[in-house]
Parts: C-alpha cells; sequence; structure tokens
C-alpha cells in the first residue's frame, strides 16, 4: 500500500497511491502470481494431490487483487479446492502490532482468520508472524488461544546451535503448540541463488536440488522450504527458467520412495517434537543478522513506529472506521523496511520496489501522512465534544422543574 507523495502543506486525506498499486499488482500478478498458481494447480492434479503447498497471504494483498486483478483470487480459491494446500494464519496489515499492542495484533489475526474462511473455506491453524518475526512470547501467545496448533520461524543458526531445522520442535513454554523451523539453506538456494551465473552451484537444475534432500533422508524429518511466492517470476524472471525448475521440482522428489509432500499441519500432526527451542530474543528471517534491524535498526523507524503506535488510543476513541483503516495500512512492514539505511549486505533486496529516492525521503513522507492522521483524529475528538455538549444542553432544555 504505496503512499502517494505527501507534503507538508497537503491537507487531503487520501494517503495511498492508487494507481502505481494498481499497476504494480497487475504487473507481480502477470509476472508471478498468475502463471505461479496455474502452475501448481496443474502440478496437484498433475500428482494426485501427492503434491502439496501452503500460502500466507495478508489481507491487504487480498484486498488489492480483488480490486485490481480480480482473476488472481480466482486462481488461489480453485487450488483451495484441490484439499491440497493450506492457508496459514498472520496479521491481515503484515504489521509489526505484535511488538505493540497485543489487542490490535489479536484483532488483525481475528480479521486475517475472517478473510481465509470467506474466501477459501478455511480456518487457518499454524501461524507466520510478519517476516517470519518469532520469539518466545509470541509462541506463548499463540499457545494460550488453543486457535494454532504450529508456528513458523526463521532456522537460524544462533538459536538452532549443533541442532537441524529439518525436525519439528516444541517452543519454549508451550504445552501443545509446534514449531516448524525454515531451512534457509535451501529455500535461499532457490529464492536469492537461482539466476546468480556467480554461484558454484548454477545451473540449478531440479534434478540438483531433489538430490540435496535425498542427501537429507535419515537426517531429519522434514525440510521446510518457504520463501517469497515472487521468487517465482518476479525476483527470478521467467527468462531464468524458474518455472521449469518449479514444473519438475515435484517429480524429481518424489522419484525417491522416502519422500513426500505435506502442507505444515500434516507434518505437525505427522510427528512428534524432537527437542524444546528456547528463542528469547525477537528473530525474523530478513538480512544476513536475523534480527529487526531491516525495520527498527535507525532511529527513524523507531521513531515512524513508536509514534504511529502511540496514535492508537486517539485513532480507536474517534470511532471512525475511515480514521482507523487509514492508520492500520500505515503499519504495513514495508513503510518502515524503505526506512532502512542499511544499504551494504543487504542492499539490493531493501531497494526491491521501493518508491523513494532515498530512506530519508520516506521517513519525511511518511510522518507528514502521520502528522494529517493526527488532525483527523483531534477533529473527530473534538466534533464528539461539541456533539455531546449539544446534546446536554438540550436535554436540560426538556427537564421538568420540581
Amino acid at each position: 500500500m504505496r503512499l502517494r507523495h505527501y507534503t507538508v502543506f497537503d491537507s487531503n486525506d487520501n494517503y495511498f497511491d492508487d494507481h502505481k498499486n494498481a499497476s504494480i499488482c497487475r504487473k507481480v500478478a502477470h509476472k508471478c502470481y498468475l502463471p505461479a498458481n496455474r502452475l501448481l494447480l496443474d502440478l496437484i492434479r498433475k500428482y494426485d494431490g501427492r503434491f502439496r503447498i501452503a500460502y500466507s497471504i495478508t489481507g491487504v494483498v487480498l484486498e488489492q487483487f480483488e480490486a485490481y486483478c480480480p482473476e488472481v483470487v480466482s486462481t488461489f480459491d480453485a487450488l483451495a479446492a484441490t484439499g491440497c494446500v493450506e492457508f496459514l494464519g498472520e496479521t491481515y496489515y503484515h504489521s509489526l502490532s505484535f511488538l505493540y499492542s497485543q489487542v490490535e495484533f489479536t484483532e488483525q489475526v481475528d480479521k486475517h482468520t475472517k478473510m481465509i474462511e470467506y474466501l477459501f473455506g478455511q480456518t487457518p491453524r499454524v501461524f507466520r508472524n510478519t517476516e517470519l518475526i518469532y520469539n518466545n512470547q509470541l509462541a506463548a501467545a499463540l499457545d494460550t488461544t488453543g486457535r494454532f496448533d504450529g508456528v513458523i520461524a526463521e532456522g537460524a543458526d544462533h538459536i538452532l546451535g549443533s541442532r537441524s531445522p529439518n525436525f519439528v520442535y516444541r517452543p519454549q513454554g508451550c504445552d501443545n503448540l509446534k514449531l516448524l523451523l525454515k531451512n534457509y539453506a535451501l529455500s535461499d538456494d532457490i529464492a536469492f541463488r537461482f539466476s546468480n551465473r556467480d554461484w558454484s552451484q548454477w545451473p540449478l537444475t531440479a534434478e540438483k536440488f531433489a538430490s540435496w534432500i535425498d542427501d537429507a533422508n535419515g537426517n531429519g524429518q522434514v525440510i521446510n522450504l518457504f520463501m517469497d511466492y515472487e521468487t517465482f517470476g518476479e525476483h527470478q524472471w521467467a527468462d531464468t527458467g524458474i518455472f521449469d525448475f518449479l514444473s519438475h521440482l515435484p517429480e524429481s522428489v518424489l522419484r525417491h520412495s522416502d519422500n513426500s509432500f505435506k502442507t505444515p499441519s500434516e507434518v505437525i500432526h505427522a510427528y512428534e517434537a524432537m527437542d524444546v527451542i528456547d528463542v528469547p530474543h525477537l528473530i525474523s528471517w530478513a538480512d544476513t543478522e536475523r534480527d529487526l534491524s531491516a525495520w527498527l535498526g535507525n532511529a527513524m523507524q523507531s521513531n515512524a513506529i513508536h509514534e504511529l503506535y502511540r496514535l492508537e488510543r486517539t485513532v480507536r476513541a474517534s470511532r471512525d472506521p475511515d480514521i482507523l483503516s487509514d492508520w492500520r495500512k500505515l503499519q504495513v512492514s514495508d513503510h518502515f523496511y524503505y526506512m532502512c539505511t542499511k544499504y551494504f549486505a543487504d542492499g539490493d533486496v531493501h531497494k526491491y520496489f521501493n518508491p523513494y529516492d532515498s530512506p530519508y525521503d520516506s521517513y519525511i513522507n511518511f510522518m507528514n501522512v502521520l502528522d494529517n492522521l493526527r488532525g483527523r483524529c483531534a477533529a473527530a475528538a473534538q466534533f464528539e465534544t461539541i456533539e455531546l455538549t449539544s446534546r446536554g444542553r438540550k436535554g436540560e432544555s426538556h427537564v421538568p422543574a420540581n
């Protein structure tokens, strides 16, 4: 939900660049979502359900699909109808709300669940937090609700130690929830290294990749491959051979009799937890550090997000659904990602789809919008006060005298 150019002199409460959002949504839909969805649907049918996948899709992107490219939603619906596709739970607005407001976090998860139920007829049982942000506290919060059977996180080396990400684990302090960890080495081979001609393993074929999976047999229960869906056709363009790779992957993997595909829920129900994983500090799947510095690594980011969540009580007090909707759209993590100044090892990643010339421009633009939203909240509160005062005076005139 990209913001339009917004100055201190702007008073328009239409903050979002609808034209740019529509253009990018349609572009990516035709490069990635539509061809990838159709290919995966064909593969599920071809292998009689033995090929199985899962998606984590935010509410905001589903809203944009419905508005700008509804054909995408139809293809996801067709995938859901196969019974071989699981839809995961997450925050509706792809936000960092868990870090700042438990009330907002819970409401967003509820809102997202209702949308998945409405569109695809599934109630999510496995949770994927924004950008795989995770710690013990998140797991405990999910465990106490009883709504989820599992949670997905990054298989970061510093939380695993000598252990492998290829097992099902139990989060620290949880009795029911299970933890699935991303095998980032194999996932990143596809997501980031696939078209890198300087990579020693280029070109990556389905047969070669399947042989790496075969090598893990006996050394784990499951290999979790998690990646941006836009890997297929957008980050890795069609001419790299990424769709051809994907089309041959099920056959290559299934040639080994010990191999199968499962959805996250199926994995959780098939295997017992092998150990407990303690994650006292927040981790994510971003950048080389696997921490939160992509969104909260500098003073601009910290100030912007703190000021945003400081408005929560005022926003809710306004009782204005438009104000609440705009405030929530400003929580989308990309706004803070665009303010990142970490243009070193991870620079190219942070510049992708970034509409700003610099992170400073992003910060200034965001704060101008936030200032306008703050003014709308104040105006709504003033209107409510005047209205209540007016009602009170009118009421007094009807009170009979003793």
